[in-house]
C-alpha cells in the first residue's frame, strides 16, 4: 500500500470528517420507535473561551425545533477529528428533541495532521495520543458544563432557555470515548478520578478503551452512572494500543452498582461510528454494513430516552425484544442493571 493510501486509510479510521447524512427508514408497528424523528434541526458554530486556561474550544450545536428546555447530549471526537464529526448522531438526536453540543479539542483535533507530509502524520498522531491531551479534553468538558447555566440565561445566546441542565449526557468516539470515561469517573493511581464531572447523568463510549497499565477494575470502580459501550469485532486502531479484545474488557470492569450495556457489531471496524463509508470501501475493498448505523442510532436514542427522559417505553425496548430486533444474528448485545 502506498504512503498516500496509508494516509487516507488512517484518516478514515481515526477521523470522521465526512459530512454524509444517513437516511433511515421509519420504524413501525411498535409503541416505541427510536429511529423516527420529528421537527427541523438547525446547526450553529460557537466558541467557548476558557480564560482560566487561555484555551478556545470550538463547538457545534445541533438544535431541535422546540425551544423549551430539553436534555443535553455532549459529544467528543476522536484523535485528529473536529466538532464537525459524527454529524449523523447530532442531526438524529436533535431531531428527537435533544440539544446536542459537539466539542473540538485543540491539540488532539484535526490540527494534528493538517498541513503535514504523509510521513509525518502517523508520528504526530501517536505523539498527540498522550495523557496531557486527555487531561485537556476532560477539562474542556468541565469548562463547557460549567458554562451551560450562564448560557441558559444569556440574552442573545443560541442556547438561552433551551437546556434542561438536570439531564446531561456525555458521549464520544475513540479518544472521545476515553474522554467520556474520564468525566464519568474512570481514574488511575496517578490522578484518582479528578476529571469526574458530577453534573453528567450517563455516558456512551463508542470504541471504549481500558488503561494501558494497571487493573481495569480499579480504573473503573469509581464510575457511578449508567454507561453504554459500543464496539466491533474488528475495532482496532494504529494509535493507542487497543484491540477488539481489549475494548471488550471495559464492560466486565464496570461496577455492578451501575446500569451497563455493551454492543459488539460483527465485522465492524473502528470507522463504523464515523461517516467514512466510501473511502473505506475504496481502500479496503469492502463496504460498510448499512445496518450498523441503524443499530448505533437505535441503541443510542433508546439509551438517552430512558436515562435523560425517564421514558419507560424506551427502557422496555432497550432491555427487551426491541433492541434485539434491530441486531443481526452475529451481533452481540448484553446488559446488566445495578444491584
Amino acid at each position: 500500500m502506498s504512503i498516500t493510501h496509508q494516509l487516507f486509510l488512517m484518516i478514515a479510521v481515526l477521523c470522521s470528517i465526512s459530512s454524509t447524512t444517513l437516511t433511515l427508514p421509519a420504524a413501525s408497528g411498535a409503541d416505541y420507535s427510536p429511529l423516527t424523528t420529528s421537527g427541523k434541526v438547525s446547526t450553529e458554530t460557537y466558541s467557548l473561551v476558557d480564560k482560566t486556561r487561555s484555551r478556545t474550544i470550538p463547538l457545534r450545536f445541533y438544535l431541535p425545533e422546540k425551544i423549551e428546555p430539553q436534555p443535553v447530549v455532549l459529544f467528543s471526537h476522536g484523535l485528529g477529528g473536529s466538532c464537525d464529526n459524527n454529524r449523523y448522531l447530532g442531526e438524529h438526536l436533535a431531531g428527537r428533541g435533544y440539544v446536542c453540543i459537539f466539542l473540538q479539542h485543540p491539540g488532539s483535533d484535526e490540527s494534528v495532521w493538517k498541513g503535514k507530509k504523509p510521513a509525518e502524520i502517523m508520528p504526530a498522531m501517536q505523539q498527540a495520543a498522550n495523557y496531557e491531551n486527555l487531561k485537556l479534553r476532560c477539562e474542556d468538558v468541565k469548562a463547557l458544563v460549567d458554562s451551560l447555566a450562564q448560557w441558559n440565561k444569556m440574552t442573545g445566546h443560541p442556547l438561552k432557555g433551551r437546556m434542561d441542565l438536570g439531564r446531561i449526557g456525555m458521549s464520544g468516539h475513540s479518544f472521545g470515548a476515553q474522554t467520556t470515561q474520564g468525566v464519568l469517573g474512570q481514574g488511575n493511581a496517578r490522578v484518582g478520578n479528578q476529571f469526574k464531572v458530577p453534573e453528567i447523568t450517563g455516558g456512551i463510549a463508542y470504541s471504549p478503551s481500558i488503561p494501558l497499565a494497571g487493573s481495569p477494575q480499579e480504573a473503573f470502580r469509581r464510575v457511578d452512572r449508567p454507561m453504554l459501550l459500543m464496539t466491533g469485532t474488528k475495532d482496532d486502531s494504529p494509535v493507542g494500543g487497543q484491540t477488539p479484545e481489549s475494548r471488550r474488557k471495559v464492560y466486565p470492569a464496570l461496577p455492578e452498582t451501575i446500569d451497563r450495556y455493551e454492543l459488539v457489531l460483527e465485522g465492524a471496524e473502528h470507522s463504523v461510528f464515523s461517516e467514512r463509508e466510501l473511502r473505506v470501501r475504496t481502500l479496503r475493498g469492502t463496504g460498510r454494513n448499512p445496518n450498523h448505523h441503524m443499530v448505533i442510532l437505535s441503541l443510542t436514542t433508546a439509551f438517552w430516552d430512558y436515562y435523560l427522559r425517564d421514558d419507560e417505553q424506551a427502557k422496555k425496548w432497550l432491555q427487551g425484544d426491541g433492541a434485539k430486533a434491530v441486531l443481526e444474528q452475529a451481533d452481540q448485545w448484553q446488559f446488566a442493571t445495578r444491584n
